[in-house]
């Protein structure tokens, strides 16, 4: 992977990264300006770009109910590969707090009369469900905000349900990844692809996927995210 540097424009606007050498001339120079953005270093232009050509990029991303990984590719460079630990601990503190709770329930203490539940017969992500979708939304959000995304290539994740489309709905996974897929879409648009899909791919490409999937090494997440993103800008 060929190292490359984020660059923005005046107004925070993604350009096409650059190398190093020529980031730090324009340091050098007064042209840029150095920052980090979330522990990625990157530059923003203090002039107006000499031309605003973009390539295709595409953004794959391989979620896990562990770790995930997360790809930025072109058709002629490979910009970034990241693994990242999945919000994992949500349903234990939720859990914790409904305990607690009750407990109190019991207490000789003064409390509140209860209220009318303003969430009934809504449509709406259980806790647990929320925070691991809204991570990946945000993770998605920090990387359009460095690099020009032109299409986001998702592993879509099966869903055990019953029942058929009544059943989806009271699947948390589906309920979560389609509430993930509409927001997404608002950055840049979206390519599903099935397990198998990225495993015949995956093939193809002479790649083989770790057993480990907890392993901080390529084969774990980003080899699947890699391919994802490949499929999509070659």
């Amino acid at each position: 992977m060929e190292q490359k540097v984020p660059v923005v424009d005046s107004n925070q606007n993604p350009l096409m990264p650059t190398t190093p050498g020529r980031a730090d001339r324009w340091v050098k120079s007064g042209k840029a300006t150095p920052f980090w953005k979330k522990g990625i270093f990157c530059v923003r232009l203090n002039i107006e770009p000499s031309a605003r050509n973009y390539q295709p990029m595409a953004c794959g991303i391989d979620p896990g109910s562990k770790m995930e990984g997360y790809t930025i590719s072109s058709a002629n460079h490979q910009y970034l590969n990241i693994q990242l630990l999945a919000v994992d601990w949500v349903k234990k503190h939720v859990k914790t707090r409904r305990e607690m709770r009750r407990s109190r329930r019991y207490r000789k203490t003064p409390c509140r009369q209860p209220r009318w539940n303003k969430l009934t017969n809504k449509i709406r992500l259980a806790p647990s469900t929320k925070a691991r979708w809204q991570w990946k939304l945000r993770i998605a959000n920090w990387l359009s905000q460095i690099y020009p995304i032109t299409v986001f290539v998702v592993e879509d994740i099966k869903a055990n349900t019953w029942g058929g489309k009544w059943g989806k709905n009271f699947s948390p996974l589906q309920v979560g990844k389609d509430w993930f897929y509409s927001q997404i879409q608002k950055i840049a648009p979206v390519e599903l692809l099935q397990g198998s899909e990225t495993a015949e791919l995956r093939n193809q490409l002479g790649l083989k996927k770790s057993q480990n999937q907890m392993a901080e090494t390529f084969s774990a997440h980003c080899v699947d995210s890699f391919t994802l993103a490949y499929s999509a800008v070659g």
